[in-house]
């Protein structure tokens, strides 16, 4: 069976929208998926005027977006930002972003930015608050209730040259890495149940209504054994990715099909995607997942160095950690080994990189290691003499992480894919206009279809220059964007 007719990777047909029955029920926006993308844009569509139908498939709200720790990516001088005493402009931020977004859109990166400060003002009137408080250290998530750190590469070689680094990872009042975004979902099911969006559970999109001229005109849905068709002048995709779908990950992601632990819920099981391409349109990104091995906390470790197989180095050790992945899995046998000494290698209190051995000399590492005889050595000789004058002309680790590491015994951690607890989810999606519009793959727009979120393609395309708080910043913004921009469509076809 190959990829086209694994059963993973249909395409659902089509509804002709002649085919509606007389009296089908009638929305001016429906919105498939409750997660943060589909209630934002539910929440816009009906404080626009629009009279909004939100599907969710689950029993409940949420979707993948309450699993997550709450990191939204924003900017441009937020109240947290200058309650802690961190200057940021839009300018600096889309400078950042476009230095290092795979393929930047410019319009997208730029509207984001520009709207990052109303957009967390529109996310604190929802009813929580941002704590005005900062984590210093390299974390992978704060671990209080602290309001902003550095979730990026902003202070990594090159983005930090010529650019002023900033923190943009704001991260909702809730201590612990995962669940934190549920009290953000908790609240928007309140604001959207007030503004009249009529919300069904344990019911799905199964296709899409297609007018003649290719416009998308509405859905199918089920609901256990019933079905039915709603008419709509917008439709909004926002049913998350496509992790848990073996055909697709297959197809366009095998490398996390490889020994690593998929972060995402049932249904991220692409339809979304699999919906919009019935109508046509353009996928963006597939291939590129966001995989991660966090070695740190605690941050001493950053400080020591990352060889290969061949006992090179490869990347800063203080890039974030998915830029650090991203390389590890571009290695032989994506194998790697961090190296620290006795004065910084400091117990681990998040072990999902093992400690594989320790060695009492630098011969027996590179023996231990099966390294080529005097790779190591001279690796190690030329970081170490560089770092003691807080230097690294081969990779510009920041100053702040640079050490020598010449103090036996030393620990090897073990960053092999297969070895290493790397967690993963995808990237890519459909391909959108800066207001949520599909497009086709000639750059057209496909009259009546929007999509945000997982099933979307807009800034976050890679693990290397992935910042933590994206997806969830993207998400709910261009989610907010994709609901006025189908509402205001509702309201021209009305006339």
């Amino acid at each position: 069976m190959n990829a086209q007719t694994s059963p993973g990777m249909a395409v659902p047909a089509v509804v002709p929208a002649a085919e509606l029955p007389d009296g089908a029920e009638r929305f001016d926006v429906v919105v498939v998926g409750f997660g943060i993308a589909g209630g934002c844009a539910a929440l816009e569509a009906a404080r626009s005027g629009a009279r909004v139908l939100l599907l969710e498939r689950a029993a409940v709200h949420g979707g993948t977006s309450s699993m997550s720790g709450g990191h939204f990516y924003l900017g441009g001088g937020t109240a947290v930002q200058k309650a802690t005493g961190h200057e940021d402009t839009a300018e600096a931020m889309a400078r950042y972003l476009m230095a290092s977004t795979k393929d930047p859109d410019e319009e997208k990166i730029r509207t984001y930015c520009e709207g990052s400060v109303e957009h967390f003002d529109w996310l604190e009137a929802l009813g929580f608050a941002f704590e005005r408080s900062y984590f210093p250290g390299k974390a992978v998530i704060q671990p209080g209730t602290e309001g902003l750190m550095f979730t990026g590469n902003e202070k990594v070689w090159p983005f930090r040259d010529g650019i002023p680094p900033a923190p943009r990872g704001h991260k909702v009042p809730v201590p612990g890495d995962t669940e934190g975004t549920k009290i953000v979902m908790d609240l928007l099911r309140d604001r959207v149940e007030e503004a009249g969006v009529e919300v069904r559970y344990e019911t799905g999109a199964t296709n899409l209504v297609v007018d003649a001229g290719g416009a998308v005109a509405g859905v199918a849905w089920r609901n256990f054994d019933r079905t039915g068709v709603v008419a709509a002048a917008g439709v909004v995709i926002a049913a998350g990715g496509f992790v848990m779908n073996a055909d697709m990950v297959a197809a366009y992601t095998p490398a996390l099909g490889e020994k690593l632990f998929t972060l995402g819920g049932t249904y991220d099981d692409g339809l979304g995607i699999r919906l919009g391409q019935s109508a046509g349109a353009a996928l963006e990104h597939m291939d590129e997942p966001f995989i991660t091995a966090p070695f740190y906390p605690p941050s001493s470790l950053v400080k020591g160095l990352i060889v290969n197989s061949r006992g090179e180095r490869f990347v800063a050790e203080d890039s974030y950690h998915a830029r650090t992945s991203y390389f590890v899995l571009r290695q032989p046998g994506a194998a790697a080994y961090l190296i620290a000494d006795s004065d910084h290698m400091e117990e681990q209190r998040m072990p999902l990189v093992p400690l594989k051995d320790g060695y009492e000399t630098i011969e027996e590492m590179e023996a231990g290691l099966k390294l080529p005889p005097g790779s190591l050595a001279a690796t190690m000789a030329r970081y170490n003499e560089h770092a003691a004058r807080g230097e690294d002309p081969d990779f510009h680790k920041h100053p702040d992480w640079l050490a020598p590491q010449a103090k036996g015994p030393w620990g090897v951690y073990d960053l092999t894919l297969g070895t290493a607890l790397y967690a993963g989810f995808t990237l890519g999606g459909m391909a959108t206009t800066v207001d949520g519009e599909v497009r086709r793959a000639d750059g057209s727009v496909i009259g009546g279809l929007y999509a945000a979120g997982a099933c979307a393609s807009n800034i976050a395309q890679d693990g290397a220059g992935y910042c933590s708080g994206t997806q969830l910043g993207e998400g709910s913004f261009f989610g907010r964007r994709a609901g006025a921009a189908a509402a205001a469509r509702a309201r021209g076809t009305s006339r």
